[in-house]
């Protein structure tokens, strides 16, 4: 669909505006989430507070993740250089993402969203399941289990071959994980120098581990399994409203808004609310893919009735 089919020129101009005040202050929230939730708990240390930072830090976790997809359009900012600086190091490094290469497997995905050839039909294609799939599925994300089995092959891809030479393989982990490592090690110097160098394991790896896994899966689930129409770019993609709470620890900035980004991926995500009420305004909200909540969603995926 053409933009200009849909939105006056005025309104394709306020959808697509781009700040590197908003973009930096996105992100610089998250990270302020991340070390807020770990004050919160030197502050009241006890179960709940554990709970809470947990929760807390791997939506935002979540969130670098989203803000680096951002990055990786090239919408986050207006500045190229501050984008990329920020999409790399701020938001997919310390996650051990590599902007660079998710951007080139993401773009394929837009181009051929729900279709044969989309890399991410994978993560779509198998639902509906049963509600003791999506059980099981869950477990394993919160046990830390699906963590450790993406950390084990991608680790194993960075080392290279095994009859390489030390050094090649040195050079090649380097490549795809040297920044990662990089930035992961100021984190615990930091946190070190702070006094608290295990806050890293337990507020940091622990999340990314367990929450941020299980709230990744509930987003890709979310964005396409169970559409309607796989060829209606109105309805291969989902929006599912979020509440704030849902907001802060499952659906981190605007990721909820998924028609629209795939409509039109130039609008920064922060303004796709506003690109959202445009279309509702403008009559298209029952062409839409809309879900009331996370939770109507997943029931919808997980809608496939129990083997007799």
């Amino acid at each position: 669909m053409r933009a200009q089919d849909i939105l006056t020129d005025s309104e394709i101009a306020e959808v697509r505006g781009r700040s590197d005040i908003v973009g930096t202050l996105w992100v610089l929230s998250a990270w302020g989430l991340i070390f807020g939730a770990m004050a919160l708990f030197s502050l009241w240390p006890n179960p709940l507070s554990f709970l809470i930072a947990v929760m807390v830090i791997g939506g935002r976790q979540l969130g670098l993740a989203v803000l680096m997809h951002d990055a990786a359009h090239g919408i986050l900012t207006e500045s190229r250089a501050l984008n990329n600086f920020l999409g790399r190091w701020l938001c997919g490094h310390p996650l051990a993402v590599s902007m660079d290469a998710y951007r080139a497997y993401h773009l394929v995905h837009h181009a051929h969203t729900q279709q044969p050839d989309d890399p991410d039909l994978v993560l779509s294609a198998p639902f509906p399941i049963t509600r003791a799939s999506l059980k099981r599925k869950i477990i394993r994300d919160l046990t830390g289990q699906t963590f450790f089995k993406q950390r084990k092959a991608q680790i194993k891809s960075a080392l290279g071959e095994k009859g390489w030479p030390p050094t090649k393989r040195l050079a090649h982990f380097r490549a795809r994980l040297g920044a990662a490592v990089l930035t992961n090690a100021i984190l615990f110097a930091g946190l070190t120098l702070a006094g608290v160098w295990y806050y890293y394991f337990i507020f940091w790896l622990l999340p990314l581990a367990t929450w941020q896994q299980m709230v990744t899966r509930i987003r890709n689930i979310a964005e396409h399994a169970v559409v309607p129409d796989n060829d209606d770019p109105l309805r291969n993609a989902r929006t599912t409203y979020a509440d704030p709470v849902t907001a802060l620890l499952v659906a981190p900035f605007n990721v909820n808004y998924h028609v629209e980004h795939h409509l039109f991926m130039w609008v920064p995500c922060y303004n796709l609310p506003r690109l959202h009420r445009m279309l509702l305004a403008k009559g298209y909200g029952p062409r839409m893919e809309l879900q009331p909540g996370y939770a109507t969603m997943l029931r919808l995926a997980a809608s496939k009735p129990e083997a007799a």
